[in-house]
């Protein structure tokens, strides 16, 4: 090792000793269920019940946000997946990747979809959502996207705190992402920029969801920051739709009906948004927070979308939004493994990251498992705002099953352009001399494409960062307090309202905003008459 490298790997593991024995964690580092609210998978127990908020969707925003409400409120939190604690391929960082070989589309604890652009998808499908399957990467959005959605700076500070004082770590660093963090330098990402969780131009190192002993940490963690007496998870239930009531010309959400998920779609649940008190007229809300794909699924399902789609499926129009499923958008990404054959390593999370190009190219690098005994080694850029859309559109009425999504990768030049960019940058970092260096015999000998074949192995190759985002967008299917529009008592708090991927990675910001969305909604409910 070089000096640099060194230092790196010392002041690494200093500060993760520190960080981790330092801040507090309802799992203690070894995944038990300590100070965690309760859970139960029994939808009989549940049925008929009245909480004052819902909450459909137990993943990245959804717990952040059921925590917060808590503190004033009684929250069910409805999950269509199972609990994540004591699952080794979730919770241990030695087992990164594993729930992808494992996955399929309806009891997986990874969700596979295929887009009909042909490209392979996950999410994730168990409390605490994609933070569960995700690859740990922690970032902040930039302070120009903050600006830009029209945040409170100061809040969205001191609410990314509140999530990195429960979830995040620095990295302890590995050698191979060492080595990642050379060959970006040698390719030109520069500056470096250390350690830090800001969004900043040049090659940095970032916080993990994953501790010192290689424990992951997942957004279901911070329900134990809530008053764990006021709430509720119900696990292993799909909601089928929400139910509204119509006081004079406008529909009010006052419940949700549910399945289990892994039983007979006939057989449905209801629960209840609990009235006002007699002295007040405030009511709660039923909130999305399902992602990309279920939470604009769900309000088609609900009666809520465009008029065609609802007519084709017969379901009842509640709401004829034509915004609902459109301005779906995912983040091209090219990857080159710079192995020479599938063997045996340790799989590894990215920890550094090279952001380049004026913030247009991000480029990281893990070791995943292509097989229970093999792994190969990838270092991958996305295209970090990207100008073609898609849409999404029902498949069918199961609540369970994938909707029909198209993103239209590189359907606009721009992007092809672009994408070109990103495959030349992700060429120089994989041949660089510590890459090479360090892969040694085993290195993949990469011959640099022209112009014309990188545009083709980008036709041709075209993947995804899992940053799926839109469907719900704000403006167009939410209002800036992200209630739904046409409707009352509902709104959708999660990454189907954004138009573009913030920062490295939307984890953080999503987070955040689950905090951020529910200090607002106290607040908004407390003033009220």
């Amino acid at each position: 090792l070089h000096h640099t490298q060194l230092w790196l790997l010392i002041t690494s593991l200093l500060s993760s000793i520190y960080f981790s024995f330092s801040l507090d964690s309802p799992q203690c580092n070894q995944g038990l269920e300590v100070g965690l609210p309760r859970m139960t998978s029994d939808v009989k127990e549940i049925e008929g019940k009245s909480f004052d908020y819902i909450i459909i969707g137990g993943g990245t925003c959804g717990c952040p946000l059921a925590a917060t409400l808590s503190e004033k409120f009684s929250v069910l939190v409805i999950e269509r997946g199972g609990s994540p604690y004591g699952n080794p391929i979730i919770l241990e960082k030695e087992k990164f990747g594993f729930s992808f070989l494992q996955a399929n589309e309806f009891t997986s604890v990874a969700q596979e979809f295929i887009s009909l652009d042909g490209v392979v998808n996950y999410r994730g499908r168990v409390l605490g959502g994609s933070t569960a399957i995700n690859r740990g990467f922690y970032s902040r959005a930039s302070a120009e996207f903050v600006k830009k959605m029209g945040w409170d700076e100061t809040m969205v500070k001191e609410a990314y705190e509140w999530v990195e004082s429960k979830v995040v770590f620095p990295p302890a660093l590995s050698l191979w992402q060492s080595t990642v963090l050379d060959g970006l330098l040698e390719a030109g990402v520069l500056p470096f920029n250390g350690y830090t969780l800001e969004h900043v131009e040049g090659t940095k190192l970032s916080g993990t969801l994953f501790d010192l002993l290689g424990k992951r940490h997942t957004s279901a963690d911070l329900l134990a920051k809530g008053n764990l007496n006021n709430i509720t998870v119900l696990l292993n239930a799909t909601v089928s739709k929400i139910m509204f009531k119509r006081n004079g010309e406008r529909p009010r959400a006052h419940g949700v009906r549910f399945i289990r998920s892994e039983g007979n779609t006939k057989e449905a649940y209801d629960v209840y948004l609990k009235k006002p008190e007699k002295n007040s007229s405030s009511w709660g809300d039923v909130i999305l927070s399902a992602g990309a794909l279920s939470s604009p699924q769900i309000l088609m399902l609900s009666g809520i979308g465009p008029l065609k789609q609802l007519q084709r499926f017969n379901i009842s129009v509640v709401a004829n939004l034509k915004e609902v499923g459109k301005k779906m958008q995912d983040n091209p990404a090219i990857s080159l493994w710079v192995d020479s054959k599938p063997m045996w390593r340790v799989p590894d999370t990215p920890q550094v990251t090279g952001i380049t190009e004026n913030y247009k190219i991000i480029i990281e690098s893990i070791i995943v498992p292509t097989s229970p005994n093999l792994t190969r080694v990838s270092i991958a850029g996305k295209l970090a705002f990207p100008a073609s859309r898609g849409k999404l559109e029902l498949k069918n009425k199961d609540p369970r099953a994938n909707p029909l999504v198209k993103f239209n990768y590189l359907s606009k030049e721009e992007d092809m352009e672009a994408c070109v960019n990103v495959h030349r940058t992700v060429e120089q970092v994989s041949t660089s001399r510590w890459v090479t260096f360090y892969l040694g015999n085993e290195r993949n000998i990469l011959k640099k494409l022209g112009e014309v074949a990188s545009r083709e192995y980008c036709r041709k190759n075209v993947r995804t960062f899992y940053h799926y985002h839109g469907g719900c967008t704000m403006g167009s299917v939410v209002d800036k307090d992200y209630k739904v529009f046409g409707v009352s008592g509902l709104r959708v708090v999660d990454g189907s309202t954004l138009v573009e991927s913030p920062g490295t990675n939307p984890m953080a910001t999503l987070m955040m905003l689950g905090r951020c969305q529910g200090l607002k909604i106290i607040e908004e409910r407390i003033s009220s008459p």
